[in-house]
């Protein structure tokens, strides 16, 4: 009796367990929330920001502050916290790559190439323009990377994939860097966007990509059970029934076209992909179930406390959000790689 009294007590922790960590999450983010609104040059107070949301005076300079330039920016932030921490957690569970981020496919590279492209050739100067082109840029080197990685006998590994994203890399990084040391006018237009930045949008870029982004963060929900099954290896799936192919393919779109909005709308933000899906899955388990829907927590709420600490390192000036997040990313990279439990997906 006792023993199955405690394998039901266990069992019951086990259960409430994400959800005490959701909550968690929830909390921090309406924290980190608050924090963006209030946060920055010029002094706002919480009487501000509510009178701000609801009832607004374009005669106060803080309320015009907090619904000009704040309340886009943290809602950039969100959303692109949300599309990068999904696809990183997409991105490693087709690859079982536990280092795998949008990075891995190429996709900064590509967005990057693009928008320069765009930026260089057709004098496009305005975050609205070039969203599309780093979007497409995106995708069409995320495509490349699967494409290459298809050359060769047995087809797409996590192997290949990972060198076919290091080789696309290097080619477009290459070829994105030439561009900028030929144009100066270029580089200064880009510089801010190459960095990660949230600052100087609007939410032009988010109402174009919206549609996109609900759509794929609803796929990436619905395929947390076949990750479940995928992760415990190609021929344990098959055996359950499980058409492998189609589930990493529907993934892997799901990432690609997550992570290409992310970088269209915030620039190649750094680490965010990486380390939110390895610190999901130690909060609330590996049931992919749970890592998405704290993905979708985690992320906005680590990159909006990476730009709130970027506004006060330097006050009254600004570090750019893909800078703080390099800079603590890089430890937690190291870290990952040290730790033994690294290939545990």
């Amino acid at each position: 009796m006792d023993l199955k009294t405690g394998s039901k007590t266990q069992a019951g922790e086990g259960a409430t367990r994400p959800l005490w960590w959701v909550a968690v999450g929830v909390a921090f983010l309406c924290l980190m929330s608050l924090a963006s609104l209030l946060v920055g040059p010029v002094p706002v107070d919480a009487g501000q920001v509510w009178a701000a949301l609801f009832d607004f005076d374009s005669s106060d300079t803080g309320q015009v502050v907090v619904r000009q330039l704040r309340l886009p920016r943290t809602l950039l932030a969100i959303v692109s916290g949300c599309c990068l921490a999904v696809a990183g957690s997409m991105t490693q569970g087709v690859t079982r790559n536990p280092l795998g981020g949008p990075g891995i496919l190429g996709i900064n590279a590509g967005a990057a190439f693009a928008m320069v492209t765009a930026i260089h050739g057709l004098n496009i100067v305005t975050a609205s323009g070039y969203v599309w082109f780093a979007f497409v840029g995106a995708v069409a080197a995320g495509l490349l990377v699967y494409v290459v990685a298809q050359v060769g006998p047995g087809g797409v590994t996590p192997v290949k994939l990972a060198l076919a994203g290091a080789v696309v890399t290097a080619l477009l990084s290459a070829w994105t860097s030439t561009l900028l040391l030929l144009d100066e006018e270029t580089l200064d237009e880009a510089r801010f966007w190459l960095a990660g930045s949230l600052t100087g949008r609007g939410t032009e870029e988010v109402r174009l990509l919206f549609p996109l982004i609900v759509v794929s963060l609803l796929g990436a929900l619905m395929l947390g059970a076949p990750l479940n099954t995928l992760s415990l290896g190609e021929e344990t799936a098959v055996s359950l029934g499980q058409r492998v192919g189609l589930v990493r393919f529907a993934a892997g779109v799901i990432g690609v076209v997550l992570a290409a909005s992310a970088v269209a709308i915030a620039g190649p933000v750094a680490f965010v992909g990486l380390a939110v899906p390895h610190i999901s899955r130690s909060l609330v388990g590996s049931d992919y179930r749970w890592v998405t829907v704290m993905c979708l927590i985690a992320g906005p709420g680590l990159l909006l406390a990476a730009d709130v600490v970027g506004r006060m390192v330097v006050s009254p000036l600004e570090m750019q959000v893909g800078v703080v997040t390099a800079l603590v990313g890089a430890p937690f990279l190291i870290f990952l790689v040290r730790s033994r439990k690294l290939a545990g997906l």
